[in-house]
């Protein structure tokens, strides 16, 4: 179950999430915040419908089988993104993607999770990680809220990173806009996240 609501970068930061290099979860959320939603009247609304499977997002599944589910159990759907092998993945930004190898196991671990009200506002975002091929880990859930994605959404990229990164030289490696890498390698888990 979400652990606690992250309200600010430091906070971010501590989480651990989208790090250490080369994941691309914080590439991922920067691009959430910057290009996929606004704020209106205080509701987080989208540009885009996730049910309509643009930039890969396809319905997430709280699999209430778990004994712990990663996300409170609501009568709401529910909505991922991030996996950059998924149909529509290739619509990411290049920075979201260009370090992506199927030769490394993590760097295609971190989701956005988003929670759909009855009138297609998302009242809830998340962030996670796979714990392996078909599980999210619990203690690496993490509720976002409205005012860090807004805080998110008034930086300009490198700025974001800098204030995530723990070294000049990790905020470098985060912000590289290496070729697009698609090897394939069916060995590796995530392959199949």
């Amino acid at each position: 179950m979400v652990r606690e609501t992250l309200n600010e970068l430091s906070q971010l930061k501590q989480s651990g999430f989208g790090q250490p290099w080369p994941r691309h979860g914080l590439n991922l959320l920067y691009w959430f915040a910057q290009d996929y939603i606004d704020f209106s009247n205080g509701n987080i609304v989208s540009y885009y419908r996730p049910e309509n499977g643009d930039f890969g997002f396809h319905k997430y599944h709280n699999r209430i089988d778990e004994e712990d589910p990663i996300v409170p159990i609501q009568n709401l759907p529910y909505y991922e993104v991030g996996n950059l092998n998924y149909s529509g993945a290739d619509k990411l930004p290049n920075y979201v993607r260009a370090n992506y190898s199927r030769n490394i196991p993590d760097n295609n671990k971190d989701r956005v999770i988003v929670r759909l009200d009855a009138n297609g506002r998302f009242n809830r975002v998340y962030v996670t990680e796979h714990s392996d091929p078909k599980r999210f880990d619990g203690s690496k859930t993490f509720r976002v809220s409205q005012g860090l994605l807004l805080i998110i959404k008034n930086k300009s990229r490198d700025q974001y990173l800098s204030e995530l990164s723990n070294t000049p030289g990790e905020q470098a490696r985060f912000t590289q806009q290496s070729d697009y890498n698609r090897q394939a390698n069916n060995d590796s888990w995530c392959t199949i996240l």
